[in-house]
């Protein structure tokens, strides 16, 4: 985890530590996630409330694609994520204990990878107090997906091969089934759907907006 972390940015996932200022993030996903929402929708300007929990969602959905997908093909690790913790004044996630699975003693990395973010997921979607529609949330975990590979990829070009196999297995899994789809050598993305970013004050469309020209 240490080495991923290296890779800077989403990829930094804390590991061990004093427990003084950290909360299950069963608590928060209970919650929808609402201070993290409103912090969002404040810093942007947002006047939809919709926008800062689609905003919202789509960091933490890379926060945890991120050193979740890069552990498997620098270090042949699933990440176990189980017991994950979010910092009680921010977005920031730990670890108590390292915990993970060896990739090459399962049936399917890719289907255990998504299982162990999607569930995370799953749960704060189910928690959201604002309704924002489930295949925009897919979308948005798509796109984090992908943008996390992309940025390993530009990091550890070397990992070209199966990176852009477990991104493609990943993509054909479960509900992100449909939400875009890689266009380029690169990992390029279009996505079917779009994080509603282009509506705040001063926001624009992404580079993957399934709705861009």
């Amino acid at each position: 985890m240490r080495d991923v972390a290296a890779l800077g940015g989403f990829f930094v996932l804390r590991v061990g530590g004093p427990d003084a200022g950290w909360q299950p993030l069963g608590r928060s996903y209970a919650r929808g996630c609402t201070d993290l929402a409103e912090a969002v929708a404040r810093r942007h300007r947002a006047r939809e409330a919709r926008i800062g929990v689609s905003i919202a969602q789509l960091g933490h959905a890379a926060r945890l694609w991120s050193p979740a997908l890069a552990c498997v093909p620098l270090h042949g690790i699933v990440p176990d994520l189980a017991r994950l913790e979010r910092a009680a004044d921010g977005p920031a996630l730990r670890l108590p204990h390292p915990a993970g699975l060896r990739a090459d003693r399962l049936p399917s990395p890719s289907l255990a990878l998504y299982e162990q973010v999607t569930g995370h997921l799953d749960a704060l979607a189910r928690g959201l107090r604002v309704k924002v529609a489930p295949r925009l949330l897919d979308g948005n975990s798509a796109s984090a997906l992908v943008e996390a590979a992309r940025a390993l990829l530009a990091a550890r070009p070397a990992l070209r091969g199966p990176l852009t196999v477990l991104t493609t297995e990943l993509l054909a899994t479960g509900r992100l089934v449909g939400t875009g789809g890689i266009t380029g050598p690169d990992l390029a993305f279009r996505r079917r759907s779009c994080c509603l970013y282009y509506r705040a004050p001063g926001g624009s469309k992404c580079g993957d907006c399934g709705l861009a020209r």
